[in-house]
């Protein structure tokens, strides 16, 4: 609780153990074992910062923190501690305080987003358990994005993005070193398991504003924002790389203070291996790093973790105010862990750190702070202040409704989902389908002019050939006419002569028969007037009959004689 202008956080009994101020953010450590009660020390913690007026972030890994929007309520536990430590002296009282319910899974509380862009190629290779050549590759691939002007905004814009760079790794793989399509497809195999997980809800707009985080309440006391881990828990990978995003962005946004009053913001990690469990050593040591230097910006961070070996030396040196519950030590690597937390604190003369660190009843811790110069004081055994909100979870329907009433829900309830690298890469495949089509289209057309054009030249050369068949008809034809009518003439002229010859013919046979008419009657005539001479001659009747005779046959036979000569 808050009380003296300090953060009383428990009491041992001969002293009050307080938080200062001004040494909360030099960071700080919950251990212990399960059960052992660090939940409530990070609930009492909290709520001491929110009543000092410093925002504070934590998980809620078990949905017990809930609570914290409602009063805290009497029993016979909690009236015992109360009593026996005093508190109500310094103004304890049960109350409630400002909460705000954020999910990453947009399950539980008000959705929690932030873009690719901003969680970086390095913590999304961590998130998707890419090995170094496939992280190499991821950080080519968000510089070609930011060469190019493409916005990374949600998952669909890196799986488009790894789509357009595997179809163009050979130009790129000129300018960048290789991209390996089988390293592309891997790469793009993992996402589509982070988008299982919840990485959909996850990536996208509107994104956190780190403003909104740094807020109080209307009273002045710092609003305490809740992260509902139930389900973000069972993805560690994602719930880790959240957690390193969101100290992250609070260390390159906020500007640098120097020493302060009080913090600007305070920041719990629950479950503070799963940060470090099989994290490189790139990642290990950046972390290291942050923690070294958001002191000087105003920022505490808390880790909560069974055991202070799950934190690495380098971060662990880093944490001056340390709550450690107890530790159970059975095995010979329990009982070395044991060791090695003991001889985190100052020796108290009073008792022997190991021998209390195994014996310790629930809610009692060995706390030590930094004192105002910043020295660690020596170890003290206490007992750990009640909280003063409702300790257990709340209905579903009182969540509901707290989350509803939130002035933060209109801001970041309804995803945005505005041009990007998908909406980028979407209008150059339809552009490029387009042109494809166009010029699919235009092909098409020349081939068909080309085959028109072929088509028409067969026709013309058919129609070439069809004339010249045609010409060639009427040649042959023109010639079997002239032909024709050169045999007909012939025949004709054939005719006619034959019809001369008959005619001449007939003409001579006429002429001859005329001619040989009138011979036989001229020789008949002479013959027989020569004959009748002869006759006459020889005498009688007889001589002058057969004289006739023989002078018509004598004279014919002359004629015919001279008519062939």
């Amino acid at each position: 609780m808050y009380a003296d202008g300090k953060i009383l956080i428990a009491k041992s009994d001969d002293k009050e153990i307080y938080i200062n101020p001004k040494m909360a953010n030099r960071h700080g450590l919950i251990a212990g074992a399960t059960g052992t009660g660090k939940t409530v020390t990070l609930k009492v913690m909290a709520e001491s910062f929110s009543d000092m007026g410093v925002p504070v972030f934590l998980a809620d890994a078990k949905g017990d923190l809930a609570g914290t929007i409602m009063p805290g309520e009497e029993n016979e536990n909690v009236s015992s501690r109360v009593s026996s430590m005093g508190l109500v002296e310094k103004g304890y009282a049960f109350k409630s305080y400002p909460v705000t319910f954020w999910d990453v899974l947009s399950k539980g509380g008000i959705p929690l987003r932030t873009t690719i862009s901003e969680m970086g190629p390095t913590l999304l290779s961590r998130i998707m358990e890419l090995n170094d050549t496939q992280s190499d590759i991821m950080n080519i691939v968000f510089k070609i994005a930011d060469d190019e002007g493409l916005l990374l905004i949600d998952t669909k814009d890196l799986r488009s993005m790894l789509r357009y760079v595997s179809e163009n790794a050979a130009e790129y793989s000129l300018k960048y070193g290789n991209l390996a399509k089988q390293s592309l497809a891997a790469i793009t195999r993992a996402l589509v398991s982070l988008e299982t997980e919840g990485g959909e809800s996850f990536f996208g707009e509107p994104a956190l504003s780190i403003s909104d985080l740094m807020k109080c309440s209307s009273d002045g006391r710092g609003m305490i924002h809740i992260l509902d881990s139930r389900q973000l828990m069972l993805s560690p990978k994602l719930y880790a790389t959240f957690m390193l995003w969101l100290i992250s962005e609070l260390f390159e946004s906020l500007p640098e203070e120097g020493d302060m009053a009080k913090p600007k913001m305070v920041f719990f990690f629950d479950e503070a291996h799963m940060l470090f469990d099989d994290a490189p050593k790139s990642l290990v040591s950046k972390v290291e790093q942050m923690v070294k230097l958001i002191r000087s910006k105003g920022v505490g961070i808390y880790f909560v973790t069974q055991n202070p070996t799950d934190i690495p030396d380098g971060v662990l040196a880093q944490l001056g105010n340390k709550v450690q519950h107890a530790l159970r030590a059975y095995t010979p690597a329990e009982q070395k862990n044991l060791k090695a937390a003991s001889q985190g604190f100052r020796e108290n003369p009073e008792f022997k750190t190991l021998d209390e660190l195994s014996n310790l009843g629930t809610g009692e811790a060995l706390i030590s702070v930094l004192d105002e110069q910043g020295i660690p004081t020596i170890v003290e055994k206490c007992k750990v202040l009640p909280p003063q909100s409702f300790m257990g979870a709340i209905s579903d329907a009182a969540r509901s409704e707290f989350i509803t009433s939130s002035m933060y829900t209109i801001k970041y309830n309804d995803m945005i989902d505005r041009d990007s690298a998908y909406e980028f890469l979407e209008r150059r495949d339809i552009q490029l389908s387009e042109e494809a089509e166009r010029a699919a289209m235009e092909a098409a057309e020349a081939k068909e002019r080309e085959r028109a054009e072929k088509e028409a030249e067969k026709e013309r050369l058919r129609a070439e050939k069809e004339a010249e068949r045609e010409r060639q008809r009427e040649l042959r034809e023109e010639e079997k006419a002239r032909e024709r009518a050169e045999r007909e003439a012939e025949r004709a002229a054939e005719k006619a002569e034959k019809e001369r010859q008959r005619e001449a013919e007939k003409k001579s046979r006429e002429t001859q028969n005329a001619i040989n008419s009138v011979g036989r009657s001229v020789s008949g005539t002479v013959g027989r007037e020569l004959g009748n001479t002869l006759g006459k001659t020889v005498g009688g009747s007889f001589g002058k009959k057969l004289g006739g005779n023989l002078g018509s046959s004598l004279g014919r036979g002359l004629f015919n004689t001279f008519l062939k000569k």
